[in-house]
């Protein structure tokens, strides 16, 4: 059996598949066409901006909120003239933006408190008045959580 190392596909023995081969190159390209996109882009727009495409002269952009897409349709003739410069993008006349906000948030789990010696005896209290037993077990149980 094959180590885990010799398994790995590069994109360098792909063997006589052209179809997958095209779509590489179709991929290397448009990666460096993002590259020059986001290096024409000033520094505090370019973080979260993504190049779309660039079909007929029209480039697309994708921004992660409508702040900075609003930021970058306004200085988008500073932008044009600039990435001009470049042979691949001599022919842009239009600069659409489109806001595609982040798949997944990157949000810190929520931290549990510990219950406090207050609390729990205000659950034992409310536990104290309620005429129902299984709310009063389950009232009690949770202030048996208390944390010193």
């Amino acid at each position: 059996m094959k180590r885990k190392s010799d398994q790995k596909t590069t994109f360098d023995n792909l063997g006589g598949t052209p179809v997958l081969r095209e779509l590489v190159a179709k991929a290397n390209t448009h990666r460096k066409a993002e590259e020059q996109v986001i290096a024409v882009l000033p520094p505090a727009l370019a973080q979260g901006t993504r190049f779309v495409c660039c079909i007929e002269g029209e480039l697309t952009l994708s921004s992660e909120n409508a702040g900075k897409a609003s930021q970058i349709r306004f200085r988008q003739h500073e932008i044009m003239e600039k990435l001009r410069e470049n042979e691949l993008f001599r022919f842009v006349w239009k600069l659409k933006v489109k806001v595609v906000p982040p798949r997944f948030s990157e949000k810190p789990p929520a931290k549990k408190l510990a219950l406090s010696k207050e609390n729990a005896r205000l659950l034992k209290e409310e536990a104290g008045h309620t005429k129902d037993k299984k709310l009063r077990e389950v009232l009690e149980k949770l202030a048996s959580h208390v944390r010193d």
